[in-house]
């Protein structure tokens, strides 16, 4: 059997939970096809999955509840699809009958949801999947790693905003804006005609303008409230973890008919447009992929300490 390497989360807790070994490469079903994995993403959500730390800011006992509630459902002492993992780009090594819409050699990207298992060299996608807008040809001119990095926050920006209708000249916020959503965000708000001002630390100053922000507010200053406008839009794309007086403050700066949203809001439902939406912007040059920092899959515990950190600008892709 052929041999693959994979990043198994054998237990919940710190990144030192994380241990890259080989497991049997998957062979796909009639209704599955295989990608080969070039490149995947250390996402929040990872981070998230695999220190059993739900989102939210809740405290006892409504966080003990969310804790027994994520063990239900992914696993008590460990996940029970011990691969991670929510993003990918690859090829598509080998198809079998029931799979019609993609073909050998199409090169993908793609948001796995629920079945994860991107840290790994290959993984199976069924025809079920790809109908529900999981898989897409990735874009023509992005790089496996441009692929990876702009599904996770490019894929929860349009969830999350999809209902904001923004129109051209609208004072939008982005609240987290340098972060893997925050990124995709301006650049979508922007797209849409908006007038965006990003919150973030001054040292992601010159990026938040490059991508197309106006005006930029550095949370760490003291009087950041001081330089809050009305909003027609909000989005706290950093979640409820984080809480300050300026968020607060923001919440109090919408406009009377303005909406404000946080990625902590509900859960996320791809839908088959998202990728589609992706791969267009991407190739029309509206939307480009923000990459921090780069590991090999053999240092997957260093890049999940350093997303943990919570100050990586944009996305933190893997190679594989």
């Amino acid at each position: 059997m052929t041999k693959m390497k994979a990043v198994l989360c054998r237990a919940y807790g710190k990144p030192e939970v994380l241990q890259v070994t080989e497991l049997d490469k998957p062979i796909p079903k009639e209704d599955e096809l295989l990608v080969k994995i070039h490149a995947t993403a250390v996402t929040a959500s990872d981070c998230v999955i695999r220190g059993l730390n739900p989102p939210g800011g809740h405290k006892f006992p409504m966080k003990q509840l969310m804790k027994f509630g994520m063990r239900l459902f992914m696993g008590f002492s460990k996940p029970r699809n011990p691969i991670l993992g929510l993003v990918f780009s690859g090829r598509i090594e080998a198809t079998n009958k029931n799979i019609e819409i993609l073909k050998e050699g199409d090169e993908v990207f793609g948001f796995t949801g629920i079945s994860r298992g991107t840290y790994a060299e290959y993984k199976c996608v069924s025809a079920k999947e790809i109908s529900s807008g999981e898989v897409f040809l990735k874009p023509k001119n992005a790089s496996h790693a441009d692929a990876a990095a702009v599904v996770y926050g490019g894929t929860l920006a349009l969830h999350f905003m999809k209902n904001a209708a923004i129109k051209k000249g609208q004072k939008v916020l982005i609240y987290g804006a340098s972060g893997a959503i925050g990124t995709a965000a301006i650049q979508i708000a922007k797209h849409h005609g908006a007038i965006v001002t990003a919150v973030c630390s001054e040292r992601n100053f010159d990026l938040m303008a490059s991508l197309g922000s106006t005006l930029m507010i550095d949370y760490t200053n003291k009087d950041a409230r001081n330089e809050l406008e009305e909003y027609d839009f909000i989005l706290d794309a950093v979640g409820k973890n984080k809480t300050s007086d300026l968020k607060d403050a923001c919440k109090n700066s919408l406009s009377p008919n303005g909406n404000y949203v946080s990625v902590d809001d509900g859960f996320l439902k791809i839908e088959p447009d998202y990728l589609p939406k992706l791969k267009a912007s991407f190739e029309a040059g509206q939307l480009r992929a923000i990459i921090d920092r780069t590991y090999p899959l053999e240092d997957i515990v260093n890049a999940h300490e350093y997303v943990e950190k919570g100050h990586k600008k944009g996305n933190v892709v893997i190679h594989v």
